[in-house]
């Protein structure tokens, strides 16, 4: 397992943006699922969203379109911006990675996993 490193989690105020980052350069240059997840107090953890080894995106059916996942290989890091945050987004957001050939948002299917970023949001 190669650990993935989040960053950019804090405190903002309902109606702010975040931009999250994962620092994946094992998988982001090579063939990879990678995906976001996010786990709030009390409740299970959730997909949000996931790029496939072709760059081709998904998102969870539940969530509505203001977040927007994205990979710079160059780079070796993983995004997630969130726009027009609410309170209900407050939650601890990890970043994990697989090298299946078909990519899921399913939590089982991560074998590398990031320690997490928090994210809070007041009304």
């Amino acid at each position: 397992q190669v650990p993935l490193v989040e960053s950019g989690g804090g405190s903002v105020q309902a109606g702010g943006s975040l931009r999250l980052s994962c620092a994946a350069s094992e998988f982001t240059s090579s063939r990879a699922c990678m995906a976001w997840f996010r786990q709030a107090p009390g409740k299970e953890r959730e997909g949000v969203g996931l790029v496939d080894r072709y760059g081709q995106r998904a998102y969870a059916a539940s969530l509505e379109d203001r977040f927007t996942v994205s990979k710079d290989s160059d780079e070796g890091t993983l995004f997630l911006q969130i726009d027009s945050l609410k309170p209900d987004d407050t939650a601890m957001y990890y970043c994990a990675a697989n090298r299946n050939v078909w990519c899921r948002l399913i939590a089982s299917d991560y074998d590398s996993w990031g320690q997490g970023t928090q994210v809070t949001v007041s009304s």
